[in-house]
């Protein structure tokens, strides 16, 4: 693309020297950096993309863009803000993809992951080719992509749903977190519906309020129609009626409101739930009928997310006869709620639950079929909000005959510590606390017996655990088949 043309799309720059020149790749990481790229000078945590301007030099950058002047043999793009001018530039380079897809957009607490998965499966069942972008990876129709943040930065996604577009995808469902959201990284993306899960304890090293959180979460539905250059595509907020952040929500947003819920009045709503441990029936209330629905999906917090996926379809011109089939053949998500099957006595449960509220969800839904006893085990990760660390630990302790405290992704933190912050909010006994991960499961699983539930929190998806700067490969399912397996030797 011609260099002067992608900058008409920036209303405050100044280029030294002036010189048009053409560009075939926009770049962040000099590591990617290829002839003829534009280089983008960011500001990051650890390290500051200025820094290595020249290096993108050397490997073929013809321009760059800073925030300050730069001693390069190129022309120097300056700009007050890099990030918010990355996301100007990438949604034009790449030709608006978001403005030639649907797009729908998933933030809150928890829920967001199982979700998007569950509007991806609705959508494949209409033959609709579609594109995730999640926690656990980024997909284009059946190929999947490893991804570092649960929402990349502007300049990867704007490439990722030019990609989408190249290959004809139709509909492309993300999860919107509330840093991403803070940072800006979703500026330029045109979201056609913004679905809210919750809001409850997380995040708090980032935001360090719940009122810095709640606001963060409200910027996806303030920002509604967040494009660049807009069509005429209405626009839709999917808000939870039973969670009061949606009050401000709704005040914040000029887009059509559309609410799910089980205990408030709401748009779409369920009633007459019943659970066992094999599934869920209830009657799901909708403003064009009410039909009675079995799915094999189990939990309070699974209802809820069936809701926002079913409302967020709907306004998506999906029938409800559809929806409803494949509520039916709903299989879960991986990590979330996932059972670990070797033919044992005992039920073992791995889930991604690692904040208070999801933690409670799971354990309340274990509560209602477990016929005895409930071991849980439970960490809390290194260089992340303390303050949620007692009260997961007294969770835990609530719910269970045993809970088993025990190492998560410590990270640089002492994983001692971490148990110690976690103890001091059980104020009863039936707790262990064993900082080795695996010797944690190893000590539930033989203890198990008939009809015993297991329930193993914290990392649910994930392959790795995070040590000092260590990525070890560890994956709870795999560590408790491995358990079981020996036991049963």
């Amino acid at each position: 693309m011609d260099l002067r043309k992608l900058l008409g799309h920036l209303h405050d720059f100044v280029q030294i020297p002036e010189k048009n020149i053409e560009i075939t790749s926009i770049e962040m990481d000099s590591r990617e950096v290829k002839p003829r790229a534009l280089f983008i000078c960011v500001n990051g945590y650890t390290v500051d993309g200025h820094d290595f301007a020249q290096t993108a030099v050397e490997k073929g950058a013809v321009a760059i863009l800073a925030e300050r002047p730069l001693d390069v043999d190129v022309p120097v793009i300056l700009v007050k803000s890099t990030k918010r001018a990355m996301a100007v530039l990438a949604d034009a380079f790449y030709g608006h993809p978001t403005q030639k897809l649907r797009l729908i957009g998933v933030t809150g607490t928890n829920g967001k992951t199982t979700i998007t998965h569950l509007i991806e499966h609705m959508f494949k069942a209409q033959q609709k080719k579609t594109g995730l972008i999640g926690t656990i990876e980024i997909r284009i129709g059946d190929q999947s992509y490893d991804v570092k943040n649960t929402t990349p930065e502007s300049l990867t996604l704007q490439k990722t749903f030019g990609q989408m577009v190249e290959e004809d995808v139709e509909v492309a469902m993300m999860e919107v977190s509330s840093h991403a959201l803070d940072m800006g990284r979703v500026h330029g993306c045109d979201f056609d519906v913004a679905v809210f899960t919750n809001l409850t304890q997380d995040h708090l090293d980032y935001h360090e309020t719940m009122d810095d959180y709640r606001r963060a979460k409200g910027l996806l539905f303030a920002q509604l129609g967040n494009a660049y250059y807009s069509d005429k595509r209405p626009k839709f907020a999917i808000l939870n009626a039973d969670d009061k952040a949606s009050e401000e929500y709704i005040r914040s947003t000029a887009a059509t409101v559309i609410t799910y819920g089980i205990d408030n009045e709401s748009d779409i709503r369920a009633k007459n739930i019943k659970m066992t441990n094999g599934g869920t029936t209830f009657t799901l209330v909708t403003p064009m009928e009410s039909v009675e629905v079995t799915m094999q999906l189990v939990g309070k917090f699974s209802v809820y997310n069936v809701l926002a996926a079913t409302a967020a379809c709907l306004v998506s011109d999906m029938p409800l006869s559809v929806i409803v089939e494949e509520i039916t053949k709903l299989q879960g998500v991986s990590g979330r709620f996932e059972l670990v099957n070797e033919n044992q006595e005992f039920t073992v449960i791995v889930d991604y639950a690692h904040t208070p509220d999801s933690l409670e969800n799971v354990l309340q839904t274990v509560k209602q079929f477990a016929t005895n006893n409930i071991y849980t085990i439970v960490g809390c990760g290194g260089d992340r909000d303390r303050t949620k660390r007692p009260i997961m630990a007294n969770i835990a302790a609530s719910y269970s005959t045993e809970a088993i405290l025990t190492s998560d992704n410590p990270r640089s933190e002492d994983p001692e510590a971490i148990l110690h912050d976690m103890e001091q909010g059980i104020k009863t006994d039936n707790f262990v606390t064993i900082v080795d991960r695996a010797e944690a499961i190893k000590f539930a699983v033989s203890k198990a017996q008939k009809d015993d539930v297991i329930v193993i929190a914290g990392k649910g998806h994930e392959t790795y655990q995070i040590v000092g700067n260590q990525v070890l490969d560890f994956d709870d399912r795999e560590v408790a088949r491995k358990m079981i397996r020996e036991r049963n030797l």
